[in-house]
């Protein structure tokens, strides 16, 4: 039997993981224009830096969720670590965009291999009073760690090098490893007669994939016509004027469908399913499930386009955005000061609804805040604000989607709940990058045509802004024939970054309605909490 001493030093270990995992979706993007600059990477590529990440993230959740089921849990942990480690060398000595693409896709597997297990060993190790702390700890660090990592990415960008960004990774990785082995005890449920479900493994990413990449490639190659020939080695798609952005969401709906249909069949027959259907019985995790996603629509998206506008609009250097974002990790780190003081009084469900509310004002208000003369005093106390409800909402939700299932599913269930939340995520990134992208290329293409500037230039200057994700406005500043083009460029990017806001708040209210069917009335939630030790009734 473990102590209760080696459980909590376990956490530490368990918790610092995550937040590895969690700074490697977000170190980057203080690090893009440097990397843009050192490698010149595109605004598609921009987005397939991070999106390469957390797409493969997403898709491979479930599989690595029921494989540390069956294999152990800590010994998954242990071995996305050492993948983990390894890519992130890989992506800080790329020379060139897609070896950098192609080493975020293998931190993604080692990503993949961590989060469900943590959050599955948190499960396993705690009961009672302690799971809620457990998951308050954990799903804190998970709040804090989106804003710490760009302030450790600012910082190592301006000090030192965007590569020290990944770099970073290394030492950190190995000390979690030897503090794993150490302190975390080895869980495990072996299913017998069961065989993994490969075949659904392989439907879950063909249907994640082919939907991302549709939202990111749209703008690219045309959401229903050709905008530019998809071309994959010496074959181009062959089309009579069809883009291959519809056929791939129509094979997403496709293997979707299949994915479900298939899992249903195995766990009819008595095979265990990729996904545990029958949990979907369990109302709180259904219900979590589908808040759970639509809030990281909202939540994380905003964080691509916010760095790129502080630097290349407001004037910043990344180790200034970091210090400006942190104001999210202060509010966040405040929140669970709160939710630790109220968590005997409150549902967690009350405090998830609160903590969208706080989200919701939050980033609407960075959308009215947004401006090409604003400063961070304009931004600073909506990151706070923000902050608070991402540490309030993430924590406890996961608390709530979590607690009424069965311990010997805590893998699949855990699984589940981190493939919608980075599934939210992916689409967000995609959404909302989208947004600011487009936005910014129609706005400096009306702005530039009414100035009567001829189209070739209107083009070539548009593009350049565009592709460079808005790196070529400082190249454009300081030439004075090309200044008001500037101008117009950070006009637009701050009326993108704007949009994108809004839009995040929308996803985010949306979400708060999906949580009005989430969990049981407040009276009931705390007679449930009273019975399993947590609160006394009031």
């Amino acid at each position: 039997m473990t102590s209760a001493r080696t459980r909590w030093l376990g956490l530490v270990f368990i918790s610092l993981a995550v937040s590895l995992i969690i700074v490697d979706s977000t170190i980057v993007n203080v690090s893009i224009p440097s990397i843009i600059e050192d490698l010149g990477i595109t605004s598609t590529q921009v987005q397939w830096v991070q999106e390469s990440y957390t797409l493969v993230f997403a898709a491979l959740l479930l599989v690595f969720g029921a494989l540390a089921d069956r294999f152990g849990r800590r010994r998954m942990l242990i071995i996305g670590m050492s993948v983990f480690i390894v890519a992130s060398i890989f992506a800080g000595l790329a020379e060139s965009g897609e070896m950098l693409i192609a080493a975020r896709i293998l931190q993604g597997f080692g990503g993949a291999m961590v989060l469900p297990t943590t959050l599955s060993l948190v499960n396993a190790n705690f009961q009672g009073k302690e799971r809620g702390i457990a998951f308050a700890v954990w799903g804190s660090t998970i709040g804090g760690m989106v804003a710490v990592g760009p302030l450790l990415g600012g910082w190592l960008t301006t000090d030192y090098s965007w590569r020290w960004a990944f770099g970073i990774n290394i030492p950190l990785g190995i000390i979690i490893i030897i503090g794993a082995l150490l302190t975390v005890p080895e869980s495990k449920q072996a299913r017998q007669g069961t065989s993994i479900d490969w075949f659904g493994a392989v439907l879950s990413v063909v249907a994640m994939s082919t939907l991302v990449f549709a939202l990111i490639e749209g703008r690219t190659y045309g959401w229903w016509l050709v905008n530019k020939p998809f071309t994959v080695g010496d074959w181009t798609w062959p089309t009579g004027g069809i883009s291959v952005i519809p056929v791939m969401f129509a094979i997403f709906v496709v293997t979707l469908v299949a994915f479900i249909l298939h899992g249903l069949r195995r766990e009819k027959s008595g095979k265990g399913a990729l996904i545990a259907f029958h949990l979907f019985k369990i109302s709180s995790f259904t219900n979590g499930n589908i808040a759970a996603m639509v809030i990281a629509l909202g939540e994380f998206g905003i964080i691509l386009s916010l760095p790129l506008w502080l630097q290349f609009v407001v004037g910043y250097n990344a180790l200034q955005t970091g210090f400006v974002i942190l104001a999210l990790a202060i509010g966040s780190f405040f929140a669970s000061g709160i939710a630790g003081g109220f968590g005997r009084k409150l549902a967690p469900v009350t405090m998830v609804r609160m903590g969208i509310v706080l989200e919701v004002i939050g980033v609407a208000g960075i959308g009215f805040a947004v401006a090409p003369d604003a400063t961070w005093v304009n931004i600073v106390p909506f990151l706070f604000v923000y902050g608070m409800g991402v540490g309030l909402a993430t924590a406890q939700l996961s608390n709530v989607i979590l607690k009424d299932v069965p311990v010997q599913e805590s893998g699949a269930a855990s699984g589940t709940q981190s493939v919608a939340r980075q599934l939210g995520s992916a689409l967000g990134i995609a959404v909302l990058g989208t947004i600011l992208f487009t936005s910014t290329q129609v706005q400096m293409t009306n702005m530039l045509t009414d100035a009567n500037v001829p189209q070739a230039q209107v083009t070539q200057v548009v593009d350049a802004v565009v592709d460079s994700a808005g790196g070529a406005i400082i190249g454009l500043e300081a030439n004075p024939a090309t200044k008001p083009a500037a101008d117009m460029a950070k006009i637009a990017i701050s009326d993108g970054t704007r949009y994108g806001a809004f839009v995040a708040a929308g996803f985010l209210v949306l979400g708060f309605f999906t949580t009005l069917s989430l969990g049981k009335t407040r009276k009931e939630e705390l007679e449930h909490m009273a019975a399993e030790g947590d609160v006394r009734p009031v």
